[in-house]
């Protein structure tokens, strides 16, 4: 787009210089394709308004999105608090656990001193117990007393056992709770902090795509910025160029015709040409003309006579001059340093207008130059030796 704009407004440039000589039978023509120019300015600048829009558009629908987005994290986040509330209550269930499981094995160790009693109890009376507690005895009921003593002794020891199987059983169980009710816990939350995690990335891609969209947007207000200067530009220049140049007849008087000195002119400049006619160059742009490594301040000197149309800086070209050789024939020297004419001046053939440079941008210094003929480019490759 950049490229366009500085080649259209070449164009439109050398058009309005063309048609500035009263005389040229191609005038209305040039004229109207200076408007044309025009119009083609216009034109980008009503597709860069539309694209403008659109990019708005897109804006506000990631605005929307970005707001569903934040909208679902915060819906998570609550959830993510209410489990939080549910950990707090299910930790104080698992502490009244734990308390319960340290009361019963509390319990379990007394059952066990108890139950070390009995067994050694047990053992003093030695196998047969019932039997030698009989053959101890003389008196009936005291045998009796002592058979009821011993069975209840023995399903002591047995209802002891029991208990201390069944507290083992339910120690087991409060422990497999607790581990599940912890798993399950840790499980949820895990759920909901990866929830959260995906939103937050999801807000994150929305929030880079608008500051993308922001980009995109100051970037297209500042090149319609530049193209409404452009155009404004365009047209204060032809106001003036009409004014300053309506005294530059069709033919220069004393001048042999500039198209009878075709293959006789000089290089402008001491160089190499290193970009011929519709090469490109170091920024990529087509060019219509020759681009002439030269050093840095080398004198560039006027093709033929004729008068300077134009000596200023231009987007693209940096410090730029013309020369109107009559007939519709004009040639232009670009990326000088410093021009060594003004506008209105009259030069003559290997007159020093200008020193080489590298002004509107360019890496290294050169010379940009080229021919135009009712402000249409020609090759200057027949015309220079």
């Amino acid at each position: 787009m950049r490229m366009r704009r500085m080649a259209a407004g070449l164009l439109v440039l050398f058009a309005l210089l063309a048609q500035a000589q009263p005389e040229d039978p191609q005038k209305a023509a040039s004229e109207a394709e200076a408007r044309q120019r025009l119009e083609r300015l216009r034109t980008d600048i009503r597709a860069l308004t539309a694209e403008l829009r659109a990019t708005s558009g897109e804006k506000d629908e990631a605005t929307r999105a970005l707001r569903e987005a934040e909208t679902a994290i915060a819906t998570a986040l609550g959830g993510v608090r209410a489990i939080d509330a549910q950990l707090a209550e299910r930790q104080q269930e698992l502490a009244r656990l734990e308390d319960q499981r340290a009361a019963l094995a509390n319990k379990l160790k007394a059952q066990r001193e108890d139950l070390a009693v009995l067994l050694r109890s047990a053992y003093a009376l030695g196998r047969n117990e019932e039997l030698k507690l009989l053959l101890q005895q003389e008196d009936v009921d005291a045998i009796a007393r002592v058979l009821a003593y011993h069975r209840y002794f023995q399903r002591a020891r047995v209802e002891r056992i029991d208990s201390l199987m069944t507290d083992l059983q339910q120690l087991a169980d409060l422990q497999r709770t607790i581990e599940t009710r912890t798993a399950q816990l840790s499980a949820t939350r895990g759920e909901r902090e990866a929830e959260v995690r995906q939103l937050e990335a999801r807000r994150g891609e929305r929030e880079t795509l608008l500051a993308g969209l922001d980009a995109r947007l100051s970037d297209q207000r500042a090149r319609l910025a530049v193209m409404a200067r452009d155009e404004k530009g365009l047209l204060d220049l032809l106001e003036r160029l009409r004014d300053v140049f309506a005294d530059i007849p069709s033919r220069l008087d004393g001048a042999e015709p500039f198209a009878s000195l075709r293959g006789r002119m000089k290089l402008p400049v001491r160089g190499k040409v290193s970009t011929r006619f519709g090469g490109t160059d170091e920024s990529g742009r087509r060019i219509s003309g020759w681009l002439i490594q030269a050093d840095s301040g080398s004198e560039v000197h006027a093709i033929a006579r004729g008068r300077v149309a134009y000596a200023d800086w231009l987007k693209g070209y940096g410090m730029l001059l013309i020369l109107d050789h009559g007939d519709g024939y004009m040639s232009l020297y670009g990326y000088n340093d410093a021009l060594r004419k003004e506008v209105g001046d009259w030069v003559s053939a290997g007159d020093t207008i200008a020193t080489s440079g590298s002004s509107g941008g360019q890496k290294s210094p050169a010379l940009y130059f080229e021919l135009r003929l009712q402000g249409k480019p020609i090759n200057p490759k027949s015309w220079l030796r």
